[in-house]
């Protein structure tokens, strides 16, 4: 089988999950690293042994033998970095969140259609081994009707400094960082809804917490200046067409004893919870119960992007359909949007 040869846009932390998953797979080629920060690029050509690099993405688009890239910039470089990508007649894998506006994320997936080309957002949750496991399940009718989504996904002290607390880069905060995944992922076992309206609530209180000596979970792997014009703590409740309804917490700082990352699913006639084991709730023989799988079924990074890459790659070389594709990442923005914008004017948002 041909391999498909790949390139980087854009090297800092979350790329590591990308290099390493392609250097694993045996169809691949990682032929090209691209980063405006000299030293960043320098350091990871050096660890990677990948020694074609460029400081622009138009010069690595135009000189590199590449068939795809994976875009691993920050958030509101996304939109011009696949749209150029796709323009330039390669394939794009664009890591979550697709774009910062609604405007961008479709002119994204019109770009991709214009060119014929795959556009896969990286949803990477949808690739874990929990996920399979409720889609099982869900197939299986052991919910019944879905009709009620639970998620939080909170850090006590964990804003990333860097670009992630720059809203002019990042778009937003633990919303748009965090709460993208955990959104994504309800909407995805869900079965995709249409979302109706949206109401939700932003706080800014806490900040980063500059002066907390304690060591933060999670860093940019370049901070620079510390910038912090996000919100701390993002609240919302989404409502669909189906009559199904999500409510989503998530923050960065959040004086909250541990961090928690839980998702709750709850149907006629069975629900689950992943936190981070998954546990399936129903009744047997007139009883409550609770089921506990023997198999592993906890949330692990491990083997989460090697399969998200694995698909992508399918996607490109065997024709694959795609299960993350353009047009769900362009829903997910909308419903992101529409939390921002009912923050900021205190109203439900209509869809």
């Amino acid at each position: 089988m041909k391999k498909l040869r790949v390139g980087i846009i854009g090297v800092g932390s979350i790329s590591h999950e990308h290099i390493q998953a392609y250097q694993k797979h045996p169809n691949v080629e990682l032929v090209a690293f691209c980063d405006i920060n000299d030293e960043q690029l320098a350091k990871m050509s050096a660890l990677y042994g990948v020694t074609e690099t460029y400081a622009t993405k138009e010069e690595m688009l135009a000189n590199a033998a590449i068939d795809a890239v994976s875009i691993c910039v920050w958030n509101s470089m996304h939109a011009e970095c696949a749209i150029t990508a796709l323009n330039a007649g390669k394939h794009v894998l664009c890591e979550k969140p697709m774009a910062t506006t609604v405007e961008e994320a479709k002119a994204m997936e019109v770009a991709a259609e214009k060119n014929n080309k795959l556009l896969m957002i990286g949803f990477v949750r949808r690739f874990g081994n929990d996920t399979n496991i409720l889609m099982e399940f869900k197939e299986n009718d052991f919910f019944g009707e879905l009709y009620y989504g639970k998620a939080t996904y909170l850090r006590r002290h964990g804003n990333p400094e860097g670009w992630f607390g720059d809203k002019s880069r990042s778009g937003g905060g633990p919303l748009i960082d965090l709460g993208v995944h955990v959104i994504d992922l309800l909407t995805y076992v869900l079965g995709q809804p249409k979302p109706v309206s949206v109401y939700g609530v932003t706080f800014q209180k806490l900040f980063n917490r500059p002066d907390v000596k304690d060591k933060q979970g999670y860093i940019s792997s370049t901070p620079g200046e510390i910038i912090c014009d996000v919100e701390d703590l993002a609240s919302a409740m989404i409502r669909f067409e189906n009559g199904a309804v999500l409510s989503i917490e998530t923050s960065f700082s959040l004086n909250v004893k541990d961090d928690e990352q839980k998702i709750e699913l709850f149907g006629t006639k069975g629900g689950a919870s992943l936190n981070p084991s998954l546990e399936l709730h129903t009744e047997m023989n007139g009883y409550m119960s609770d089921i506990q799988l023997k198999m592993p079924t906890a949330l692990s990074m491990d083997g989460l992007f090697f399969n998200e890459i694995s698909h992508f790659v399918e996607c490109v070389l065997e024709d694959k359909p795609c299960l993350s594709p353009a047009s769900e990442g362009v829903m997910i923005t909308e419903i992101i949007e529409a939390i921002y914008k009912s923050a900021e004017t205190g109203h439900e948002v209509i869809l």
